[in-house]
């Protein structure tokens, strides 16, 4: 039996033989030993003293010396420090983390228990997740689009080998942090995931028929789970650097230095992604050709080192949008406050409180999703489609904006301003009713959980947002009373035609009622006299009665003639009260006019002109 003791231990272990061996034998010690013994506790106090000496001494069983190994702690200790320091100088090195794009996602960001929309399901693509045991199955699929891919092009493998071998350094710098795969491992890993990414591209665009793949393929057809594949190739942590893709499909092409193509080949494959589908109108198509012309920084087709899939599809969401403002990370006193958690993210109230306030919510044509306009009250709002992939999209999209230095937050800023659109279930089937969500979830429960819960650890600055102008003026016109009142009037008595109705027959008998009282008022204290009023020659008379046995005539005058006439010669009336009809035939000026008349013809009356009326 071998057992392992330090010198300290070795010493006891002796002196404790010795002393055995004496008492068994019955002999008093030595001089010399007794004086040993005496000296042992200085020896020891000696080795205490110097620990850095001590030795590892492997002993059999007899107590013999087989070896010695210098072993110190400490100094082994110092060693793992001066590693870690010199770890830390490599890491402060800052061209390394301007290379930086491909990011782990952050801790704070898991902990909302949504680490699944971060994690791949089937595939894993670049080292984060290489080897793990449950993706290990579509490695052999890998292998075999690798196989296509050397048949087709009739390359040796080493060719591909060789090229990543060169760019192996640059492509480990857009990785964040060490991971353990040696340099033969890290460069297979970028041929085999590069082909299998290049062959799932060009089969998408030009048909996995035209690359020899069976109509019946597992992986290799549009159909399956090619729409799995598709999330979990768009994930952060689940990316190859665009150049290395640039490089391996420029040396099957025949042409290396061939760039730009593996990002339009991306696109097209990412398409069944895009959280819209509404069709561009001709002035979108005329602002976006004109932003391509003079916005190069923002075409999604063109290769900035060390990007990837992800940054691509991102950029062809905000293809037409403002170029970002730099970082500037400068704490300034207006703003310190304004970094907040989700509790005091506030752009906007929800959907219910705005219809309170009068706003109206209609879709906006456009594909550019973000694209929200707010004027006279009516807020805009793009076609949003909500499927089974938009959680992990926005989120991968989310925490890429959160970690990468050169980048806006223009998704952050739509999310949040969603999710304080969306408050409850009634928020989402309103929008739905607008046609400007459409999902295919379970209920309008899951789609207002799903926006309540995409932003709930990010950190924001509200003024960053590109939405901000907007907020402040929808909530400008929420907090005016007047645009609440008539929302409420409009909401209590005209949320109906038949109530429409009723409100105006109601005006209409007010204002009938209104003009009898003022007539009666009027007749009473100014009896009605000749008035000129323009338009047709009509016939009008009035009867003025008077006492019993007293005899009045009657006036009569022509409406829309210019001159008054007064009937003179009629007979003393001796009734009270009582409207009498008679027919008059008058001569003058070609004017004849015929009332009917039953009851009394009175005998030709003089006429006598009167003064005109003015």
């Amino acid at each position: 039996m071998v057992a392992v003791f330090n010198k300290e231990l070795l010493s006891w272990y002796l002196i404790t033989l010795k002393l055995k061996e004496t008492l068994e034998s019955g002999i008093p010690s030595s001089p010399n030993s007794g004086n040993r013994s005496t000296e042992f506790p200085e020896q020891q106090q000696k080795i205490v003293q110097e620990p850095s000496e001590s030795l590892q001494v492997v002993i059999n069983e007899d107590g013999e010396n087989l070896q010695e190994q210098p072993n110190s702690p400490v100094s082994e200790w110092v060693i793992s420090i001066k590693e870690k320091l010199e770890q830390a100088r490599e890491d402060d090195v800052a061209s390394s983390w301007a290379k930086l794009s491909i990011y782990k996602i952050p801790q704070y960001l898991r902990d909302n228990g949504d680490d699944k929309a971060y994690v791949p399901q089937i595939v894993s693509i670049g080292p984060y997740h290489h080897g793990k045991r449950r993706l290990r199955q579509m490695d052999r699929h890998k292998w075999r689009s690798l196989n296509h891919v050397l048949k087709r092009t009739k390359h040796d493998i080493r060719l591909y080998l060789n090229s990543m071998k060169e760019i192996e350094e640059r492509a480990r710098s857009c990785y964040e942090g060490p991971f353990s795969l040696s340099s033969n491992e890290f460069v297979e890993m970028l041929v085999l995931d590069g082909c299998f990414v290049l062959e799932l591209f060009r089969g998408a665009t030009e048909g996995f028929k035209q690359l020899e793949y069976s109509r019946n393929d597992p992986v290799f057809a549009m159909r399956g789970s090619m729409h799995t594949i598709q999330r979990d190739m768009i994930m952060l942590e689940n990316q190859l650097p665009l150049f290395v893709l640039d490089k391996l499909l420029g040396i099957q092409l025949g042409n290396p230095e061939m760039k730009g193509l593996v990002a339009s080949l991306a696109l097209r494959f990412f398409d069944p992604l895009m959280p819209t589908d509404e069709p561009l109108t001709k002035s979108d198509i005329d602002k976006l050709e004109f932003s391509l012309r003079t916005t190069a920084t923002f075409d999604p087709l063109s290769d900035q080192g060390g990007l990837h899939c992800l940054e691509v599809f991102r950029r062809s969401l905000l293809r037409t949008g403002p170029q970002p403002p730099p970082r500037i990370w400068i704490k300034r006193r207006s703003n310190a406050n304004r970094v907040v958690d989700k509790r005091r993210q506030q752009l906007i109230h929800c959907v219910t409180e705005l219809k309170e306030a009068g706003i109206k919510f209609k879709k906006r044509k456009t594909d550019r999703f973000w694209d929200i306009k707010f004027k006279n009250g009516i807020l805009r709002i793009p076609r949003l489609l909500i499927h089974d992939g938009t959680k992990s999209l926005f989120l991968n999209l989310i925490a890429f904006e959160q970690c990468h230095f050169d980048c806006s937050s223009d998704i952050t800023s739509y999310v949040i301003f969603m999710d304080n659109l969306i408050n409850s279930p009634q928020d989402v089937g309103y929008l739905h009713y607008q046609g400007i969500m459409e999902h295919w979830l379970g209920s309008d429960a899951e789609v207002a959980d799903l926006f309540n819960r995409l932003c709930q650890e990010v950190v924001f600055d509200i003024n960053n947002s590109y939405l901000s102008p907007l907020s402040e003026d929808v909530n400008r016109y929420y907090n005016h009373r007047w645009n609440t009142w008539c929302a409420s009037l409009r909401h209590n008595y005209f949320s109906n035609p038949w109530a429409i109705i009723s409100f105006i027959a109601a005006v209409v008998l007010l204002l009938l009622t209104l003009a009898q009282t003022y007539y009666s008022i009027y007749g009473y204290y100014r009896p009605a006299g000749p008035r000129k009023e323009l338009g047709r020659l009509e016939f009008h008379y009035f009867i003025y009665f008077g006492t019993k046995g007293t005899g009045k005539a009657s006036g009569c005058c022509w409406k829309g003639a210019k001159t008054k006439y007064v009937i003179k010669g009629v007979e003393t009336l001796k009734m009270s009260k009582q409207l009498l009809n008679w027919e008059l035939n008058i001569q003058m000026s070609n004017v004849h006019a015929r009332p009917q008349s039953n009851l009394l013809q009175p005998p030709n009356p003089q006429i006598a002109p009167a003064a005109k009326i003015l």
